[in-house]
């Protein structure tokens, strides 16, 4: 990450942090004039700069930025809803923007919200075109995505869940799998070969009784589960370290897009299960 403004090793001691006292307002010693008792007690008695005065990272600016953007996506999701038709270049417009976000050295407020407003359109016009299939999926895959997140996050907080180097190399072993399959799927359902609304995964692919899209379904679920968990990690690695508060914004857009990637898998089970 990005060197920040301030050292917190520095900011500790009161030489280096006096609540913003300048050079010229420190109370001098030798030629000039002594620093009484008094002086010195209260000098020393003065808080360390937190975390906020230093411009880092913390929790609560970090849940703030995560706020913020939910708000920006869940307004234009409204609107997506009502002009479902936006859905399809929102999400290509969506994936150049998550591609920006990604290779970005410093994160970008502004690049991040901009994201946040145009996946806000995909997910507004895709749940519109689901719910006019299926009546009432929306709700459950909004209750589904809560609940798989709420779960997560208490697992994690509670340290019954933690990111493993073992774990994470299957997770990414995993998801260029995943990535691969769903390219195929797409050519192969784009080109007419497979047959069904969702390729491979349409619920007439069977293995003994259960339909093989709810497999994989149920499996990438679990892909994004963990990879909530790798973003709790990486925020609360961010303000332990010290992260620079801009990084805020980072945390922001991969948390939104692991939840956004969530509700669209859950949304897709709920269907192949509904057909």
């Amino acid at each position: 990450m990005a060197a920040a403004s301030s050292n917190p090793a520095f900011s500790k001691s009161p030489a280096f942090s006096l609540n913003g006292a300048t050079a010229a307002q420190l109370p001098r010693t030798g030629a000039g004039r002594d620093i009484s008792p008094t002086q010195l007690d209260e000098l020393y008695g003065r808080p360390s700069a937190t975390p906020t005065d230093t411009d880092r990272m913390t929790y609560e600016n970090t849940i703030g930025k995560i706020i913020i953007s939910f708000a920006v996506l869940m307004l234009t999701a409204v609107v997506g809803w009502m002009i479902p038709i936006l859905a399809l270049p929102a999400a290509l417009v969506g994936f150049v923007l998550a591609l920006v976000n990604i290779f970005k050295k410093k994160p970008s407020r502004g690049l991040v919200l901009a994201y946040a407003a145009v996946e806000g359109l995909f997910v507004g016009g895709i749940s519109y075109i689901f719910e006019a299939q299926y009546g009432g999926i929306v709700g459950q895959a909004v209750l589904g995505t809560f609940v798989v997140v709420g779960v997560t996050l208490a697992l994690f907080a509670s340290g019954k869940i933690r990111a493993s180097k073992r774990a994470t190399q299957v997770f990414l072993v995993a998801m260029v799998g995943y990535a691969a399959f769903s390219l195929i799927n797409f050519v192969l359902t784009l080109t007419g070969v497979t047959q069904g609304q969702f390729g491979l995964r349409s619920a007439e692919s069977f293995i003994p009784g259960v339909p093989w899209g709810a497999i994989i379904g149920v499996f990438v679920i679990i892909l994004a589960a963990y990879s909530l968990v790798l973003d709790f990690t990486s925020i609360k690695t961010g303000v332990e370290r010290g992260a620079p508060a801009v990084y805020g914004w980072q945390a922001a857009f991969g948390i939104m897009v692991t939840i956004v990637w969530l509700y669209v898998e859950i949304l897709r089970l709920l269907a192949i299960f509904r057909n």
